[in-house]
């Protein structure tokens, strides 16, 4: 484990409503710094993927709500999502692959599964798909690469915290509009806000990170609103 930190950093999406396999999923992925969201059932799955920017998903097929297969194809047909999905299931015919294939998934492993192999199929994914997507986020001096997960502004690195990394990320996706609060507190924490105003307090150590140092702010507050992350005044 000690190459760990040359791995880049993968954002995956776990939907699987067994607690105890998404620990263990959690317990070795961490170890090569994935950051990780889960989700246990498919409608707060087709919400999370929705809202926000995975690299990869790994889906269960028998799941509440929404099972596998639809949640699958309203990704591919009706979000129109092309994150990788990994099917994760201990349906294991050949009939139940084909349906995962034409549901819209990349890839199919049977459950119980080594979470060696399934390390190496999500770092086989992500790795084809760098190339449909820009890896580097920009705003005038401030730049954020989603494949290291590393921040620099005016050529000095900032290091971040994952909810700091999660609020900047979508920050300078929307740049130069305006975010909802409300969209930030999904991206957080999905359906489950806190009480009082944890947003607040978040958006306050990324500022100090991110603006406190330099000159001009980049960050603004649009009262009421949300916020915005640009150069101009």
């Amino acid at each position: 484990m000690a190459q760990a930190l040359d791995y880049p950093a993968i954002r995956a999406l776990i939907v699987e409503d067994n607690r105890d396999i998404c620990e263990n999923i959690s317990a070795y992925l961490e170890k090569y710094r994935f950051i990780l969201d889960f989700a246990y059932d498919g409608i707060s799955a087709m919400h999370l993927a929705k809202t926000n920017t995975f690299d990869v998903i790994v889906l269960d097929l028998m799941l509440p709500g929404m099972d596998g297969l639809r949640f699958c194809q309203n990704l591919r047909t009706e979000a129109e999502v092309e994150t990788p999905v990994l099917i994760l299931t201990a349906k294991d015919t050949l009939e139940d692959k084909l349906k995962g294939f034409e549901a819209g998934a990349d890839d199919y492993l049977i459950k119980p599964f080594a979470l060696q192999e399934l390390h190496a199929r999500l770092q086989a994914l992500y790795k084809r798909s760098l190339g449909k997507k820009d890896k580097l986020l920009e705003v005038g001096e401030l730049t954020l690469n989603r494949s290291t997960l590393t921040v620099h502004r005016a050529g000095k690195r900032i290091d971040l915290s994952p909810i700091s990394m999660k609020l900047l990320q979508r920050l300078m996706e929307e740049s130069p509009s305006v975010v909802a609060r409300n969209t930030l507190e999904t991206l957080l924490w999905a359906d489950e806000h806190p009480d009082g105003d944890a947003l607040r307090s978040h958006m306050y150590k990324l500022r100090q990170a991110i603006d406190k140092p330099f000159k001009k702010p980049l960050i603004h507050t649009i009262h009421r609103v949300g916020y915005r992350l640009t150069e101009e005044v």
